[in-house]
């Protein structure tokens, strides 16, 4: 949520005044959904609520037609404050995000060993696959609209995700030659043997 807060306050400084459809769809053009968990459902609760907390400023809302109506944003200096002390944070702290997958990972025995690395491979496919589609996206026409920095963001994520997929395909490789998962003097912390179908 601290990264979707820094986003959307920065965005709204830098566009103000500004539709909440503009935030969003600004976002989602630099792919932020993808690299930055911002939630594309999540950003008008957002804005409401920054507005609530008094970083952000309603300074008028419009309705054309039958279309819903627009409420356009400022940012206070309240709000100016917090999106220099998020900013600052996120550049000068190392923060891991979580995934699902380290933990998934940290059961492999739990698993068939053809399963594992079938599993690794599908996941170097579509990482795979998530590579092309910014290579794609760096390339097109319309990225000469949108701040150089977006694309070094992209290069960025195309350098991650490749160097896993050359993990993922490297530890398939040992999963699939039988290296063992525990050492042999391993015990486990509680008497029994290890549950039925597990892998060791």
């Amino acid at each position: 949520m601290s990264a979707t807060r820094m986003m959307i306050l920065g965005l709204v400084q830098w566009m103000q005044p500004v539709h909440g459809y503009d935030v969003r769809r600004e976002l989602l053009s630099w792919s932020a959904d993808k690299w930055a968990n911002v939630q594309p459902g999540s950003i008008y609760h957002a804005l409401r609520k920054l507005s609530e907390e008094g970083l952000l400023r309603e300074v008028a809302t419009e309705q054309v037609g039958s279309r819903p109506a627009r409420t356009t944003y400022e940012i206070t200096e309240n709000g100016a404050e917090e999106f220099q002390s998020l900013l600052r944070n996120q550049w000068w702290n190392l923060a891991a995000p979580a995934d699902p997958f380290m933990a998934a990972f940290s059961f492999l025995p739990a698993i068939p060993r053809d399963e594992a690395a079938a599993a690794l491979r599908n996941r170097a496919g579509q990482l795979r696959a998530g590579v092309e589609q910014l290579r794609a996206a760096t390339s097109a026409d319309w990225v000469v609209n949108k701040p150089v920095f977006v694309s070094w963001l992209w290069e960025r994520s195309i350098d991650i995700s490749e160097a896993e997929i050359r993990w993922c395909e490297r530890t398939a490789t040992l999963i699939e030659g039988g290296a063992p998962y525990l050492p042999e003097a391993f015990t486990p912390q509680r008497p029994g043997a290890a549950p039925e179908g597990w892998v060791a």
